[in-house]
């Protein structure tokens, strides 16, 4: 990678660094912590990872974190895995969440939106009514602190208000998107164990209804520690025989009763996609993702109580999750129950508009499929209120940010943000005082030591090595659920450098301290040793207009060869000829290197996905190198289980 300094794409202007809540930050931290009062955001950051327990701290302060308890000092122990935060502290997440009814009762803390993308609001004091009610008929059904609640919901309100009442509670939130199939949500909840079941009826998606009371009833019959099932009609249907309804649980006027509960109390369970194997139950704390979350949100994304933050997702992905901690920071927050893509591509942008979006959270492919369709989205809507668009799923690449740059606005912050479900949380990416740089996230976060190590464990700079991070950080999970010796979890992150946190991705560290990903380093294509991440080929080829998505895989051999075939999902109308494989070993060759372009391209009828939308890598190498289905993958994990069985068909054919 280069080290010279190309131009910047967007910078802040002085007044915007000026007006920055991270700004304000660091200056009250120089004068109440020590923090350095000059040098910007990169001795901020360097003073946040060498003062880890000041940082902490100072963040705790800043933001007016009630410890019910206080706390015997930040960080006990700061081995990794198990290191110990605020021991002795006590808090509430959701107390937290709903802070701001105190001070805007009749502003809306949720907008709603459906297909008709006609936002619906609810306002902070009903937000708190509402958990209020809930929590208190949690507790009159036996729920007590540590036991799980289950979700089977899409992107409404009531999953939010499900969520903070379980926390008030001090019990553990766990959900599904409904678009899930029963034995993928079998496979999460029967890890955990819920006694009780939020579910829906159905959901509307694409212009269409789809029942789900079949899998709900499948999903009773296999949950046996279920004491209650709560039945939200969403389609309009009577509540199940032995189902509770929502609307009488939510109906009582009562303030809620926030639990105080050690710091590492778990406050959720999240799920890895479980492509090949049990998705891993990683748990995470209230105080973890509390302090966690007021730092990514509040100084990093700078959302505060004027903003409206409208992030797409599914209550299946992590991103739910940290949207739903947009009400940490007294903001707004966006929430969009349908298809991406109804009645049209440009349906986000449209989303946007109508709710007033500050920050607006999209995928990467999101962006290119925008791209793709000829989308004109300040052309078409009225986005002078988005201030910062931001992607995550994948890396967004160059050709991506010069079109939000041409097609949204010249002065709109791009925040391309890498984290993990692992973390719940960025790693690296938006820093609302730094300028932005064509396929690079800003840098890492606050109190993040984020380095990229060669094979031998050295740090290296402008070269690509592994993601790791070398401190702790609040919201890394407590434990995973049915893990008792933490075996499972030491051997996810730290079995490569013992003491180390290894996520899996390729990155460069730039000189600029940007941040450059290649991709997951558990697919590296590996030739002639030399490294290259899947997202560089994906970034080159996919700028051809016939090429609609595409898969590589390199796969060892049993004979010490090595064979990398590319897989090309084609645009409608295209074809596989001599001209355009011609094209796209040319642009693999020119673009990245020649020991790069594939051995052979491969038309395929589609690219199969997790289902939170990741392309689905590992599992097809395994598959190309003879391992049955069966064994190579979850099924249900995956978006379209037909796709991968071309893949095993083509690895018999090739015998």
């Amino acid at each position: 990678m280069s080290t010279v300094n190309p131009s910047p794409l967007w910078q802040p202007t002085p007044e915007r660094i000026a007006h920055a809540r991270i700004t304000k930050f660091q200056a009250w931290a120089a004068e109440h912590h020590g923090a350095p009062a000059h040098g910007g955001y990169a001795a901020l950051h360097r003073w946040s990872v060498d003062e880890l327990d000041t940082f902490w701290k100072a963040v705790t302060e800043w933001f007016g974190v009630r410890f019910s308890t206080p706390y015997a000092r930040v960080l006990g122990d700061r081995s990794m895995p198990g290191a110990e935060w605020f021991p002795g502290a006590t808090l509430n997440y959701a107390e937290h969440a709903l802070r701001a009814a105190g001070t805007r009762a009749d502003e809306p803390a949720l907008l709603y939106v459906d297909e008709t993308h006609e936002p619906t609001p609810v306002s902070w004091s009903e937000l708190r009514r509402q958990v209020g009610s809930l929590a208190a008929e949690l507790r009159a059904l036996g729920v007590r602190p540590g036991d799980r609640v289950s979700g089977y919901l899409p992107n409404v309100p009531q999953a939010v208000i499900a969520l903070l009442a379980t926390a008030a509670v001090g019990a553990v939130w766990t959900s599904c998107a409904p678009d899930f199939g029963a034995r993928s949500v079998l496979d999460r909840f029967q890890q955990v164990e819920p006694v009780v079941l939020f579910t829906v009826d159905g959901y509307r998606y694409g212009g269409k209804e789809h029942d789900r009371r079949d899998v709900v009833a499948q999903l009773r019959g296999e949950l046996p520690t279920l004491r209650a099932v709560v039945h939200i009609p969403l389609l309009g249907t009577e509540a199940p025989e032995g189902a509770l309804d929502w609307s009488t649980l939510t109906s009582a006027d009562v303030d809620p009763v926030f639990e105080p509960v050690p710091f590492d109390h778990p406050l959720w369970v999240l799920y890895s996609s479980g492509t090949t194997g049990l998705p891993k139950a990683i748990v995470q704390s209230q105080g973890g993702i509390l302090v966690e979350h007021l730092k990514q949100l509040g100084l990093h994304c700078d959302l505060g109580t004027e903003d409206r933050f409208f992030w797409y997702t599914s209550t299946g992905w992590m991103m739910w999750n940290f949207l739903v901690s947009g009400l940490l920071t007294g903001t707004t927050i966006v929430l969009y129950d349908g298809s991406p893509g109804h009645p049209d591509t440009g349906a986000q942008w449209r989303i946007a508009e109508r709710t007033g979006a500050t920050l607006f959270g999209t995928s990467a492919a999101y962006v290119m499929a925008c791209r793709k369709a000829d989308v004109h989205p300040s052309r078409d809507a009225d986005l002078t209120r988005v201030r910062c668009v931001a992607t995550t799923g994948s890396p967004l690449p160059p050709d991506g940010f010069r079109w939000l740059h041409d097609e949204v606005s010249e002065d709109l912050w791009i925040a391309s943000v890498s984290g993990g479900t692992d973390v719940c949380s960025c790693f690296a990416g938006a820093v609302p005082t730094l300028p932005v740089y064509i396929g690079e996230l800003q840098a890492a976060g606050l109190g993040t030591d984020l380095q990229s190590w060669d094979a031998s464990g050295r740090p290296v700079i402008d070269e690509v090595g592994e993601l790791v991070v070398t401190n702790p950080m609040p919201s890394m999970p407590v434990r995973f659920w049915n893990d008792p010796d933490g075996s499972r979890y030491h051997d996810s992150y730290f079995d490569t450098y013992p003491g180390v946190w290894r996520h899996g991705d390729w990155i460069t560290v730039t000189s600029r301290d940007s941040v450059v990903i290649h991709g997951r380093s558990d697919s590296t294509l590996n030739r002639q040793g030399v490294r290259m991440g899947s997202a560089d080929i994906y970034e080159a080829v996919e700028r051809l207009p016939e090429i609609k998505e595409s898969l590589v895989i390199g796969v060892e051999q049993p004979d010490g060869g090595y064979w990398m075939p590319l897989f090309v999902h084609l645009a409608p109308g295209a074809e596989l000829d001599e001209a355009l494989l011609d094209r796209i070993k040319r642009t693999i060759r020119e673009k990245l290197s020649p020991r790069h372009v594939p051995d052979e391209v491969i038309e395929v009828p589609g690219v199969p996905h997790t289902l939170t939308g990741k392309r689905i890598e590992v599992p097809v190498k395994r598959l190309l190198q003879g391992t049955p289905l069966d064994k190579a993958v979850n099924a249900g994990s995956v978006d379209d289980v037909e796709l991968l069985k071309f893949y095993e068909r083509l690895a018999r054919e090739r015998g």
